[in-house]
This record gives structure tokens, C-alpha cells and sequence, in this order.
């Protein structure tokens, strides 16, 4: 169950940008997928599910191996599209700042990386909107907090969340409904980050009943396994 829940998040936050690279499907009509595509594709499934749930030992080794199974290609621009799904997890899980490990690749990335790598940061132009991922393309373009609703995909909703609030534009409500969907898919790390900020602003704005309930949550989620750094 975690690994389909994972494989569409995967192709969630890339959408056209994996097209044809990392998630091909093999099939009797076509030549065999090189090991270093299936590889790459599940060392990043289980570094993405480690992230989410707060294992930082084996998000760290699992990203390791994905990246070096897409280094024997010699391609930087595909090693530019992996570290931008490690940043947009990061997005989600309100880790705000630049993606470091893709600064680097910067000057091989395509457009759309580019443009998904701006978005992430807060700084798209609207000429960059068409370029992104279906899902967060609805978001940068219409402006409008509603939309985010009717993305499908939960990491889709977290991602767009994020870069909502390190625009600035992001709303009580919205940070409510990025908290329930961490929630529902029990994911840790970014839970905890979304509850947190609605503590933050519970007590900034005095509402001493809302934080009580709130911290209450972040007990029952700190009960389990500590995230492990």
C-alpha cells in the first residue's frame, strides 16, 4: 500500500517531467529498462517514504543510491529532476530555502525544471506557469487558495501548500487542510510542521483553547518513534 501511495506521489510532483525517464514501464513490445532507471526508481520511493515519515538515516541512504544509480548515465539534467523531488518534500514539510543539491545542475536543467525549481522557491514568473506539473500549474495560475482543493494527489496539496505560505499567501484555512492531510496519510515530518504553525499562530492570536488542542496533537504524534536525524 505505502509503495503505490509513494509511486503516485512520485509521478504527482514530476508530472511531465519524469515522462519518459524515470517511470517507464516495461513491456514485451519495448527494449528492457536499464537497471539504473529501476533502480534510481525505487532507491527514491523509499528515500521519499523516509523522508515523510521522519527517518532521516534512511532517507539520507536511499537518496544516495538514487543519485548514484542516475549518475551513471552522465546526464545532469536528469539528476537535476531527482533533487527537485527531494526539495518539493521538503516544501510540503514547510523546510523552506533553497534546493541546495540542485543550485549545482542549474546550468543543465530544462525549462521545466527550472521553472519547477522557481516555483518551489516562491519566485515563478508568469511566464514560467505553463511549464509545470498539471497539478501545481492550476495553483500558480489561478492565484487562488480554493484550487487547492481539487488537486487529487496528497503531496500535490502539501507541495502547493508550501509554496502558499512562502509566498505569503497561504491561510488559516489552508494550513488546516494541509495538516489533515499529513494526517490521513500518517505522515510525520510534515504534520508535525503544520501543526506546529497552527499552535504558532493559536497563540499569536490568543486563542488559548485552539493551542491546547493543537499541542494535544503534537503529543499523540510525538508518541511514536521520535524522528530519527
Amino acid at each position: 500500500m505505502k509503495q503505490s501511495v509513494v509511486m503516485t506521489v512520485q509521478r504527482s510532483l514530476y508530472g511531465a517531467l519524469l515522462v519518459g525517464t524515470m517511470l517507464l514501464a516495461a513491456c514485451s513490445s519495448k527494449p528492457p529498462v536499464p537497471d539504473w532507471q529501476m533502480n534510481a526508481q525505487g532507491a527514491s520511493h523509499k528515500a521519499l517514504e523516509a523522508y515523510l515519515s521522519g527517518n532521516a538515516r534512511v532517507e539520507a541512504l536511499e537518496w544516495d543510491r538514487a543519485r548514484a544509480e542516475v549518475a551513471r548515465t552522465g546526464r545532469p539534467d536528469l539528476l537535476a529532476r531527482l533533487e527537485l523531488m527531494r526539495c518539493a518534500a521538503q516544501v510540503a514539510s514547510l523546510v523552506i530555502g533553497p534546493c541546495e543539491r540542485f543550485e549545482p545542475l542549474r546550468a543543465d536543467a530544462a525549462p521545466p525544471e527550472l521553472a519547477y525549481a522557481d516555483y518551489l522557491a516562491g519566485r515563478l514568473q508568469p511566464a514560467q506557469v505553463a511549464l509545470l506539473p498539471e497539478a501545481q500549474r492550476k495553483v500558480a495560475a489561478s492565484g487562488n487558495v480554493a484550487t487547492l482543493a481539487g488537486l487529487e494527489d496528497p503531496l500535490s496539496r502539501l507541495v502547493a501548500a508550501g509554496v502558499l505560505f512562502q509566498t505569503g499567501k497561504v491561510t488559516p484555512a489552508v494550513i488546516a487542510e494541509a495538516a489533515e492531510v499529513a494526517s490521513a496519510q500518517g505522515w510525520r515530518r510534515p504534520l508535525m510542521a503544520w501543526l506546529t504553525l497552527q499552535v504558532q499562530r493559536a497563540d499569536a492570536a490568543g486563542d488559548a483553547q485552539a493551542g491546547a488542542s493543537l499541542r494535544r496533537r503534537l503529543a499523540v504524534v510525538e508518541q511514536g518513534s521520535p524522528l530519527r536525524e
